[in-house]
């Protein structure tokens, strides 16, 4: 077990944990010697992390939750804290890009599902855990994106963006309320990343076409690497987050990129 960033005895909450950052980050925060609770929205799809984590000795729990809804976040808090007693970190990482058209074909039904199920969750998932965290204290990490903050050139995207520009400022006022409880707020910003968000993504390529203005850019759009980003590459910065590393880090946000939203 690697020791740079101890999380021996703590427990983890990471929701959406079944794929992409949200397994990485949940297998290498188990490496670091916490137990972990996965948050699904279909529990079999976190079934393949939990295997991981168990062969390398971790503990995870799976806990099938809609994060948009209430009800479900409540009972996984609290199936959270019977098992384990007690809360440290969270990963608020469940999301979708939703329907990508242009804002004049989107419905408000579309609208009202990307915010539902980014923002909304987002908020359900902070304010919930408050009571769990607040006697201790600890850290929660919410994935935002480039887009929202840096990048508004992603045609179609506009419910997508408003959510994730949403969770950076509810990010911001949360870091400042709890500060209080020694519950730190940060915000990670991913570029491209290789994840699969996309296989439930269907852009309405005629409305888009019909917004979209020609963006040129220089030859491969992520300069430092050229390469899309790894979700191991955003799991070591959420580890960090988690740890006491960045015990006096909050309300920051942390753009993981490659310095591609910068061109």
């Amino acid at each position: 077990m690697s020791s740079n960033h101890n999380l021996e005895g703590k427990v983890a909450l990471v929701t959406g944990g079944g794929s992409g950052m949200g397994k990485a980050s949940a297998i290498k925060l188990a490496k670091e010697g916490a137990a972990i609770a996965l948050a699904d929205i279909n529990g079999e799809n976190a079934q393949e992390t939990k295997k991981e984590i168990e062969a390398f000795g971790g503990e995870a729990l799976i806990i099938e939750t809609d994060v948009s809804k209430e009800k479900e976040i409540k009972e996984c808090y609290q199936q959270l804290f019977d098992r384990f007693g007690r809360l440290d970190a969270i990963f608020a990482n469940a999301g979708i890009n939703g329907k990508i058209t242009s804002i004049e074909a989107m419905t408000v039904e579309d609208w009202d599902q990307t915010i539902e199920t980014n923002l909304r969750s987002t908020f359900l998932t902070v304010k919930n855990a408050i009571p769990y965290m607040k006697k201790e204290g600890g850290s929660i990490i919410i994935t935002s994106s480039v887009n929202g903050n840096r990048v508004f050139s992603n045609f179609g995207f506009s419910a997508y963006s408003s959510s994730k520009a949403g969770q950076m400022a509810f990010g911001k006022m949360a870091a400042l309320e709890l500060a209080q409880y020694r519950i730190r707020v940060n915000i990670i910003c991913p570029g491209a990343i290789e994840t699969n968000i996309g296989d439930n993504t269907h852009p309405d390529d005629e409305a888009i076409e019909k917004i979209r203005i020609p963006v040129e850019y220089p030859e491969g759009n992520q300069p430092l690497q050229n390469r899309p980003g790894h979700p191991e590459e955003v799991a070591d910065v959420v580890v960090f987050l988690a740890s006491d590393s960045s015990r006096h880090i909050t309300g920051t946000e942390m753009y993981i990129d490659g310095a591609g939203s910068l061109l």
